[in-house]
């Protein structure tokens, strides 16, 4: 009798989540053309920052971070740009191929090549993957988190390697909409930011 219970108890108990497969993560991405979503970001230090973020594939993003904080990031061109209301100064810049985040923006994403998963686990019903550019592995890596039904990029943590550690938690996706270039644009926006 107690098998006969065992069973039946396996039986209605929900399977666990299966992870997401690389392939399904790197189609994820491939066919992403644009996306919008609020963001709220974790430093290291306890602070907090909320804002919407707009991805433009490949290669694009902007966050635009709500107030008190007011700054802008964007990236474009290859480039990433630091906008400092608080400085009287032109944008930290720097190339985004030093950021693991380079590596889900590419033009064609594909997970399984060249020795950049470090890790692929599920925890219940979340897949997590953790990137790191095999040529660029100074820079750090980057955690992705997904879940499934619809599948969906929930956060992604960015470690710099030197100790710092960067949460993006992700809500309310709107995706393929219409997005301006000029969003992206560093140049245009160094001219706003000069007025």
């Amino acid at each position: 009798m107690k098998k006969i219970i065992t069973l039946l108890l396996l039986m209605v108990t929900p399977a666990s989540a299966e992870k997401l497969s690389l392939d399904a993560v790197s189609s994820y991405f491939n066919k992403m053309t644009t996306a919008e979503a609020a963001f709220i970001q974790s430093n290291d230090d306890g602070s907090q920052s909320t804002g919407r973020m707009y991805i433009k594939r490949p290669g694009r993003i902007r966050f635009e971070y709500d107030p008190p904080n007011l700054a802008l990031v964007i990236v474009g061109g290859g480039q990433v740009a630091v906008f400092d209301p608080k400085a009287n100064a032109e944008p930290i810049r720097f190339p985004l191929r030093q950021t693991p985040l380079s590596l889900v923006l590419e033009s064609t994403v594909d997970l399984a090549r060249r020795d950049m998963v470090l890790g692929h686990k599920s925890d219940g019903p979340r897949t997590i993957i953790t990137l790191q550019d095999p040529d660029r592995a100074e820079y750090g890596y980057i955690q992705l988190v997904f879940t499934d039904d619809p599948m969906q990029l929930r956060q992604w943590i960015v470690d710099d390697n030197s100790g710092n550690k960067t949460q993006i938690v992700l809500s309310d996706w709107i995706q393929d909409q219409k997005m301006p270039s000029i969003l992206f644009n560093i140049q245009a926006e160094m001219q706003k930011w000069a007025n």
